[in-house]
């Protein structure tokens, strides 16, 4: 009888010491589903456009999008992490920002962290998506932002709604996140961090045909600095084919004229002042072709209530000619917003906003929206 009660206590203290190895193991491991719905109600005119576009648009705020991400505690200060998430459109529940956009064209990457910072594998950021969506006060805004309509959007030309004389393309090629990509992270030294990238161009007996940049980042108090640099040769999250980088438009260049490469610098910066938050970024981009963009940005969140007023000005001068010389025509942009965001909850806003739009010899473009943004 001493024997067999001798057995059970050993078979329970085995159970209790087996979860007690097993429940740490299994709480070391993380996977979050979260994502962001947005869609907002107005009327959008960019300039050299005839006549105003209403409808029900996505994306007023940020560009919605869902998916995973987690990580797993390897030990000793290791991590393996992953994500993997879609942008969708939520006015018509098609997938991705525009035709041909890949399903994870958000994010699909796998990496390490540890003491030493991270790297990461497979589609992530580029080098010129965070400094431009941080240092501006309506953040990645892709319809109401003066400086990423300016960056990241393209103007549509007769082709798309046939009824745009402008056939401006946005100053910034290789899109906002890099396919085929490696990133180095460093870790943070007392609010400075910096991001290494690196895009394969996957063509074989091309090795020199690649995507190259770096950011840095610094928040210390009121103040935040930024800058990047990138080169790149690649489109995304697809190529569309040999040379096509960057197309001259809106420049009095041979019709057709592609550029194969551009190179990109930006600064940015942005003070709290706490009644105010200012921002204030520059850019200047240059092609292989004569074709070069010189965008400045001012821009300003002031707290009212349970919100913010935002207001944001961008100027692009893009300069070209026909004899391979930067200084024989030249078109303006200036663009400018301002709007209203109100917190309902730490997940829901709703918001309302202006955007007056203007390109040299074209007319004057006018958008508006009100919309609701929820995070999940």
């Amino acid at each position: 009888m001493q024997v067999t009660r001798n057995k059970l206590k050993a078979v329970q203290l085995a159970a209790i010491l087996g979860s007690a190895i097993a429940l740490p193991a299994m709480a070391q491991t993380n996977v979050t589903f979260s994502g962001v719905v947005d869609a907002y109600a107005g009327s959008q005119k960019y300039s050299g456009d005839s006549a105003s576009t209403a409808n029900v648009g996505s994306g007023g705020m940020t560009t919605s999008w869902f998916g995973f991400t987690g990580d797993e505690d390897l030990g000793g200060g290791l991590k393996a992490n992953f994500k993997l998430t879609s942008f969708f459109q939520p006015a018509t529940g098609v997938q991705g920002r525009f035709p041909g956009d890949t399903m994870f064209s958000r994010d699909a990457n796998v990496g390490l962290s540890g003491n030493f910072g991270k790297v990461s594998l497979g589609r992530d950021l580029a080098p010129n998506f965070l400094p431009s969506i941080l240092f501006n006060p309506f953040g990645d805004s892709f319809q109401f932002s003066p400086l990423i309509l300016h960056m990241d959007v393209p103007v549509p030309n007769s082709n798309d709604f046939g009824h745009s004389t402008a056939n401006w393309t946005n100053t910034t090629a290789g899109d906002t996140g890099w396919s085929n990509e490696v990133i180095y992270t460093t870790p943070d030294f007392a609010g400075l961090k910096a991001n290494l990238h690196y895009q394969f161009g996957g063509v074989a007996g091309q090795t020199g045909k690649n995507n190259i940049g770096a950011n840095v980042l610094y928040f210390h108090g009121p103040l935040a600095l930024t800058a990047f640099y990138q080169r790149v040769e690649i489109n995304n999250p697809t190529n569309f084919g040999p040379g096509d980088v960057q197309p001259a438009f809106g420049i009095n260049l041979p019709s057709g004229d592609v550029a194969s490469r551009q190179t990109a610098w930006f600064v940015g910066a942005s003070y709290d002042l706490t009644f105010a938050k200012l921002f204030a970024t520059y850019q200047h981009t240059t092609q292989d072709i004569p074709l070069q963009d010189k965008t400045a940005q001012l821009g300003v969140s002031v707290p009212l209530g349970q919100g913010a007023i935002l207001a944001s000005w961008a100027n692009t001068r893009r300069d070209g000619s026909d004899d391979g010389t930067v200084d024989g025509s030249r078109l303006t942009r200036n663009t400018a917003s301002v709007g209203y965001d109100y917190n309902v909850s730490k997940r829901t806003d709703l918001y309302a906003i202006y955007m007056y739009d203007k390109i040299t010899d074209q007319n004057v473009g006018g958008s508006f929206g009100v919309g609701i943004r929820h995070h999940f």
